[in-house]
């Protein structure tokens, strides 16, 4: 329903016993939006503008919002909230203890023990988020010629390429990516996981 809110940042609240969360203020009309500490850190100082990526929780006696400053951590927090037994507070707990880079880092190379750090996640449930999330980050297939094509002289794109799609980038952007990071690679960056890393980089930089 919603996409992104603008508006101005009339406060903000770190979590104590309650969810961290800011009141947004545009056309008079002030929304509350449930958040993380991290993204509280993230934010300008009140009275300024801002752009925050929405999500809306219906649930049977409320509907809330949840929001970030990246459109990435908004999407992430949604699959998150798909895996059996994480919702929203847990959702929010594994973006704030983890940068959603990291996070997505974590899950691909099975890290459960460092995943199980965060709040109100043990190990099991950590071995469930990366058994069930790895799934719907790769599991998705980009019928795109280029794309198929730079799969072939570098296959760990294969992989980088399904979990953007997973995360909402279209064929453009990913295209886009792909000739910055064949343009750009490091060769200090082997591994999908930093390539992930920094594609997401580029795309993020590209987004603001």
């Amino acid at each position: 329903m919603f996409e992104y809110l603008c508006g101005k940042l009339v406060a903000k609240y770190e979590k104590t016993y309650k969810n961290a969360y800011i009141v947004l203020e545009t056309m008079n009309i002030g929304y509350k939006i449930i958040t993380n500490n991290r993204v509280i850190d993230e934010l300008s100082e009140k009275d300024n503008i801002i752009k925050i990526y929405i999500s809306l929780l219906h649930k049977e006696d409320q509907m809330m919002l949840c929001g970030f400053t990246k459109r990435e951590q908004r999407d992430i927090f949604d699959i998150l909230q798909s895996v059996s037994g994480i919702g929203m507070k847990v959702a929010l707990e594994l973006l704030n203890e983890f940068d959603y880079r990291d996070l997505i880092s974590y899950v691909l190379s099975d890290d459960y023990k460092t995943i199980s750090r965060t709040k109100g996640v043990g190990m099991k449930l950590a071995q469930k988020i990366i058994i069930e999330l790895k799934d719907k980050l790769i599991d998705y297939k980009l019928d795109d010629e280029f794309v198929n094509l730079k799969c072939e002289t570098m296959p760990n794109l294969c992989e980088i390429s399904n979990i953007l799609i997973t995360l909402g980038y279209n064929k453009n952007e990913i295209e886009k990516s792909f000739n910055y990071l064949l343009k750009n690679k490091n060769d200090s960056l082997k591994n999908s996981n930093d390539l992930l890393k920094e594609v997401l980089n580029y795309l993020s930089q590209e987004g603001e």
